[in-house]
């Protein structure tokens, strides 16, 4: 199997779904289904061994939900990126998913192609904010601290590179952007996230889209 080809765990207790999931993902031949499951239990049992660099989790299971998966995963794991399909806007699990490290969300009648750019962009270190369902979520977060206040504490290099956080660049993106070299942007991004005291990478790109905007 080539290096590059991505890999993927579905999660969904819809076996339709989880079929069409494959072979759509698994259409151009870049990406790779290495494991799936129906409900929590068989997803953490399934999880380790199929090391995936992206979950794509359904927000809504028999026994739990996609976010609780997520916070498991990311607890497990922190490198795998984690997209949360999800059949309706629910404003509280949305954000629930951003505190627990989700780096996107799409409803479950994204376009076929969007999908596999979306896991793409994941595997790539990026991230996706899906307008339609995360609207409400940044309605929220804006009743946070002012802009100043959660700024100060960042150099005007630190608050470039929030800023390019939050148009869902990767960290050779943003080295190519700024012309630096891609750990000097990594060691960035580390200091930046510690100095807001943010966890995710996401939990970033959500604040940068919110003070930038």
């Amino acid at each position: 199997m080539d290096t590059a080809t991505i890999r993927v765990f579905l999660l969904d207790d819809h076996e339709v779904v989880r079929r069409g999931l494959c072979d759509l993902l698994e259409r151009d031949g870049d990406i790779e289904v290495v494991g799936e499951a129906s409900d929590v239990a068989e997803a953490m049992r399934r999880l380790p061994a199929a090391r995936p660099q992206v979950a794509v989790l359904d927000a809504q299971l028999p026994d739990g939900n996609g976010v609780e998966v997520c916070r498991m995963i990311k607890e497990q794991d922190p490198d795998v990126a984690v997209v949360i399909l999800t059949s309706y806007e629910d404003d509280a699990t949305l954000f629930t998913a951003i505190e627990a490290g989700a780096a996107g969300f799409l409803l479950k009648q994204v376009r076929g192609n969007d999908l596999i750019e979306a896991v793409r962009t994941l595997a790539a270190g990026g991230s996706l904010l899906d307008a339609r369902v995360t609207g409400a979520v940044m309605q929220r977060l804006r009743s946070g601290p002012p802009k100043a206040s959660e700024l100060e504490s960042l150099s005007e290099q630190e608050q470039r590179i929030l800023e390019l956080i939050g148009e869902g660049l990767t960290n050779r993106q943003i080295a190519e952007r700024m012309h630096l070299a891609e750990k000097t942007v990594k060691n960035y991004v580390t200091r930046v996230l510690a100095k807001l005291g943010l966890e995710r990478r996401t939990q970033a790109a959500v604040l940068a889209s919110r003070v930038f905007s």
